[in-house]
């Protein structure tokens, strides 16, 4: 897929608890998405500036593990995140841009398609938390790696996460 999508996400049981160490059950939800594509609009343009920003942070803070010189090369050519999301309101907006960012442009990306494990899940927590911190100040990583990984997540505590599957309508 050359633009692959990145969906919002449903927090269920509320995300002050899972901030509080609580369990928590959150899923993707594919009514909202976003992708990032070229195009010259006044949307893409507003979008652009902030991606502009946002490729200073990673150019600063992780050169190691990006290729920022294409990020940055795509963001001076007007690339923008396209999205439909709604910001401000906890579904996951910015998770979504740094997930496909991190797909887009990582290094060495961890495989979630083969053998994931725990810990696999946790490290990539903790690097979307990282890299979400640039938009909140702080993160707990969980809005991006839920967009990244598109597949339902079941919160025991901040470090036990695994994915779950849920039971389909009949």
């Amino acid at each position: 897929m050359k633009n692959p999508l990145f969906y919002a996400k449903i927090i269920l049981f509320g995300e002050y608890g899972i901030i509080e160490d609580s369990k928590g059950l959150i899923v993707p939800y594919n009514f909202y998405q976003g992708a990032l594509k070229f195009e010259h609009s006044e949307k893409a343009e507003q979008s652009n500036f902030h991606l502009k920003n946002y490729a200073k942070y990673l150019k600063e803070n992780f050169a190691e593990l990006f290729d920022t010189e294409s990020f940055c090369k795509d963001v001076e050519q007007g690339m923008y995140f396209d999205s439909n999301i709604p910001q401000g309101y906890g579904v996951g907006s910015s998770g979504a841009l740094v997930a496909a960012i991190y797909d887009k442009y990582a290094i060495t990306k961890i495989d979630i398609t083969q053998n994931l494990t725990k810990e696999k899940i946790s490290e990539l927590k903790c690097l979307f938390g990282r890299l979400e911190s640039h938009f909140h100040g702080t993160s707990s990583g969980i809005d991006p790696l839920i967009c990244y990984m598109n597949i339902p997540i079941l919160i025991q505590s901040k470090d036990d996460i695994s994915t779950i599957g849920l039971p389909t309508a009949n």
